[in-house]
């Protein structure tokens, strides 16, 4: 049987790292807010902009959902790992106990 290894650190860190990303996505507004005609100087560019803007808003809500989720699982993963790991720990330390108390050393 092979040995599962998790680093549970690191994938602590990248769901810190989504979270991030997934503040990012949602607290600052659209990029392309405030560019008009005036500041782009041409009516055609400006709608391109908008039609941007509308769709990067979007797929911008869309791919905040999908991170937002990624980073559950992660955080998810690492603390069932955790859990597991101490689990079998102590399972371990009790069937130590129990041989050691049974006279067997």
């Amino acid at each position: 049987m092979a040995d599962l290894k998790a680093d549970t650190g690191r994938i602590r860190e990248c769901s810190q790292s989504l979270w991030q990303i997934y503040n990012a996505f949602t607290n600052h507004p659209n990029p392309l807010d405030g560019y008009d005609q005036a500041v782009l100087g041409d009516k055609d560019l400006t709608h391109v902009f908008s039609d941007f803007a509308g769709n990067w808003k979007l797929h911008r809500e869309s791919l905040a959902g999908k991170i937002e989720t990624l980073g559950q699982i992660t955080q998810t993963a690492a603390d069932s790992y955790d859990k597991a790991d101490s689990a079998l720990a102590d399972a371990l330390r009790k069937a130590d106990q129990q041989y050691k108390s049974n006279g067997a050393e």
